[in-house]
């Protein structure tokens, strides 16, 4: 995933981003602040180690072949990175995990009525694009899509989200024993063809509108940046919001004899073929379905009528797979820690790639390979990181997290113990500081990004990052923005690798990124490439050096903290909010039934009055249940009276009662898993956090609790208001004990 769609993820949840800040609070205790100028001048001297002109070079070399997941390039690219962290001075070795794979052996889509059309399924290359022409390019396809051969008549289902099958219901049209085509947007591709799936759908094709991502939006590819009309995105469809990973080796790592599970038994996998294409392909299809006229804002931007269907189309889909295990090679680098070596800070990005990837993910790696250089020579003049750093370019991220989730569950109880911070980056671009993840680090990343200055404007990230979200806001927001000064750290869904640490093993964790600036119709394509990149995306790569600069310090700063910098009043605060959003979800739910049951009754009075009218009684629903969110209340303001002490005592602290602190602020998140995790997916156990069951990427804060109330499941969601709120118990008994001990 790159940060465009970081952007739309989080785009998703603005009044989030905008609850969440809490750099208005008193600043944690870093260790920088003490000593001042020694370590603003060790910042100084990373700075002077960064290159843009060398991370653009990195970009050209590591996106020169494609390298997905499994290929002889993969591994020449984990070997090529091993290599530079050799060369940096770090101590370096791959560790390797093998993996479910899925390749294409057929792909095969024709219309067979009431005219023949055969999909041309291909990119075609470009003289403008360097790379684009290569051999060895994987076919366009979706991953863990299940073999298949289905003819069926075709149904349009716009997004194909639940809420477009409703508008399908109450029309009268049903998908079961159809084949279902959705446009891409407005929720991760996996949710498409998962919901296709539960209404009885045989199969699923997801195209590129160019109303979303081609012409529409401006000149395509290679004269602009979107896409054109052959340009498919790739991507995984395994149902990751069950859990990510290995399908065959959930919970456990993916070692050579690891225990595995049959490929029939793995609960994240779909049923039904998936194929995606380009709108090339997809205009033939669409314009021989018949049927009601697709409701406007169903329409896309193709010149023809879009209808609905069923009705003469009819389209047959073969595809077949080779369900292959192949080798994952997450390169890791360490420098050993001179004071806490058992206290670790890990950063990550991914280095496989759907084709040549220069913007996803080699954009985001050349960035945290050019802060383990610039790190090195400070450890080569002299500086020694107090706790330990790893630095780790993961295989297998594209096909749903593969490198990251077996590793972290391969070492989850070490991680337990000695992670201090993941910090995650997952490609780069243009624009605007886009950070999301544990709310008790907000103070830190607010104070980082008041240091980096930004390249285009010359304020810094933090100042712009706001400028950019007060101009979004709308006129009631705008007023209360203009009135704080506030960082927003979003809250974390998916599509990263920071979903392990982060959501099945509580470790404190952060994305980082830049975007905003640099749309375009690129992703998981062949056109995925150093020129688009270099012309489109940030040329010059000066944003590169800026993610440097800031998951560096971020780094540095964590790394060298004598009080870790976590503050759990942002976290308290935080937390605050999600809670009233569930309150005012419930309050909502039940002012919407008693007026549907209102309006029922109404017409039922009044059909009844009328002889001539036949009419069936319909039955009212029963009416939403007043929830009890006291408990949960009291826990938060039991939380905060806790918080507020520690925060107190931080200052001043002996050597002794200070590392006994941080090893607690950074275990400290590990209390709000629960036991049994959520509810239909037990692997995503973080009461606060997970991506959403039927949004993929999209977070859902207090997912238990907000999804029962989003399907109607009252006593869920009630046993979710207990378990949250015996989470939040927890944190705040652990930090009581803390607080006692200092």
């Amino acid at each position: 995933m790159n940060q465009k769609q970081i952007l739309t993820r989080l785009a998703l949840f603005p009044l989030l981003l905008v609850a969440t800040g809490a750099a208005g609070q008193s600043k944690a205790t870093y260790s920088f602040q003490k000593e001042g100028a020694k370590n603003t001048a060790l910042e100084s001297q990373f700075d002077g180690q960064l290159s843009s002109s060398h991370i653009g070079q990195t970009i050209k070399e590591l996106s020169s072949k494609p390298h997905e997941l499994g290929s002889a390039n993969g591994k020449a690219v984990a070997e090529s990175i091993l290599s530079r962290f050799k060369s940096y001075g770090w101590d370096a070795q791959i560790e390797t995990y093998y993996v479910l794979f899925p390749t294409p052996k057929n792909r095969l889509l024709e219309l067979t009525y009431p005219h023949t059309y055969t999909a041309l399924l291909k990119e075609p290359p470009l003289k403008e694009d360097a790379t684009s022409a290569q051999e060895g390019q994987l076919p366009t396809y979706n991953a863990w899509s299940a073999d298949g051969d289905v003819e069926a008549e075709l149904v349009y289902v716009n997004f194909g989200l639940p809420e477009d099958y409703e508008r399908l219901d109450k029309l009268g049209i049903s998908v079961k024993g159809k084949i279902v085509i959705a446009r891409y947007g407005r929720s991760w591709r996996g949710i498409k063809p998962k919901v296709a799936q539960e209404h009885g759908a045989i199969g699923c094709i997801i195209y590129s509108d160019p109303k979303e991502d081609g012409y529409y939006q401006g000149d395509v590819y290679p004269k602009g940046a979107f896409k054109n009309e052959y340009g498919v995105q790739r991507g995984s469809v395994m149902d990751m919001v069950v859990y990510p990973g290995d399908p065959l080796t959930p919970n456990i790592g993916a070692t050579k004899n690891a225990e595995r599970i049959s490929r029939a038994d793995a609960k994240n996998l779909l049923k039904i073929p998936v194929l995606p294409i380009s709108y090339h392909d997809a205009q033939p299809l669409l314009a021989a379905i018949e049927g009601p006229v697709a409701p406007e804002e169903w329409r896309g931007a193709l010149p023809i009528t879009y209808h609905i269907g069923p009705g003469k189309a009819k389209v047959h889909l073969n595809l077949s797979f080779d369900w292959k295990t192949v080798p994952a090679y997450n390169v890791v680098a360490t420098l050993k820690g001179s004071t806490w070596p058992e206290e670790w800070i890990i950063r990550g990005n991914h280095h496989d790639a759907w084709v040549n990837g220069a913007g996803d993910p080699i954009s985001g790696l050349a960035a945290e390979l050019e802060e383990a250089k610039a790190i090195g020579v400070l450890v080569k003049n002299g500086y020694k990181p107090k706790r330990t750093l790893k630095y780790i370019a993961w295989d297998g991220e594209e096909p749903s997290l593969l490198g990251s989730t077996e590793w972290a569950e391969h070492h989850a109880p070490e991680l337990q113990q000695k992670a201090v911070v993941y910090i995650n980056s997952d490609g780069n671009g243009r624009g605007f500081l886009e950070a999301g993840g544990s709310h008790a680090l907000s103070n830190l990343i607010a104070e980082v990004a008041k240091d980096v200055k930004d390249p285009q404007t010359g304020v810094s990230i933090y100042e712009r990052k706001r400028a950019g979200e007060i101009a979004k806001a709308s006129a009631k927001a705008k007023a209360e923005l203009l009135k704080k000064d506030e960082f927003s750290l979003g809250a974390l869904g998916t599509g990263s690798d920071y979903s392990a640490f982060l959501q099945h093993l509580g470790i404190p964790s952060l994305n980082l990124g830049f975007g905003g600036e640099d749309s375009g119709g690129e992703y998981h394509s062949i056109y995925d490439s150093y020129d688009d990149y270099s012309r489109f995306k940030d040329p010059g790569f000066s944003y590169g050096q800026s993610l440097s600069q800031t998951a560096g310090r971020v780094v540095l700063r964590l790394a060298d903290a004598a009080i870790l910098p976590f503050d759990f009043r942002s976290l308290k605060k935080t937390a605050d909010t999600y809670v009233k959003e569930v309150v005012s979800l419930n309050e909502q739910l039940q002012e919407n039934r008693s007026l549907e049951n209102q309006l029922l009754k109404n017409r039922i009075t009044e059909l009844a009055s009328d002889p001539q009218k036949p009419y069936q009684a319909a039955q009212p629903k029963p009416e939403v249940p007043k929830l009890d969110f006291t408990p949960l209340q009291n826990a938060l303001k039991a939380l905060g009276l806790v918080t507020d002490e520690l925060a107190s005592k931080q200052n001043g602290l002996d050597k002794t009662k200070a590392g006994l602190l941080n090893t607690a602020l950074y275990r400290a998140e590990q209390q709000l898993l629960l036991s049994d995790g959520l509810p239909k997916r037990p692997w995503y156990k973080h009461s606060l956090y997970a991506p959403g069951f039927y949004t993929g990427y999209g977070v859902k804060t207090l997912p238990g609790i907000r999804e029962a109330l989003e399907q109607g499941n009252w006593t869920e969601a009630s046993q979710q208001i207990t378990a949250v709120t015996g989470q939040i118990e927890q944190l705040t008994s652990f930090l009581q004990k803390t607080t006692n001990k200092l």
